[in-house]
């Protein structure tokens, strides 16, 4: 093989370690985020109704005040 083939060869499969470890990054964030949103969710469920209004309620407009941040507005 000419040194060439051998750099490219390299190259590919640096890439495709580099690819490897990328995924596996981003599938812990995801679990990470998932685990979160649960636990989130479970929190939510053991509140009584009234208290869960309020907190979903705060959560909204908090939510919406932070879009209008983004797009400028206030």
């Amino acid at each position: 093989m000419s040194a060439s083939n051998r750099l490219i060869q390299l190259a590919l499969l640096l890439a495709g370690a580099a690819i490897a470890v990328v995924a596996i990054v981003l599938r812990g964030k995801r679990e990470t985020a998932e685990v979160t949103a649960q636990s989130i969710q479970d929190q939510l469920d053991a509140l009584d109704p009234v208290t869960r209004g309020a907190v979903i309620a705060r959560l909204t407009k908090d939510a919406a005040k932070e879009v209008r941040a983004l797009r400028g507005r206030t």
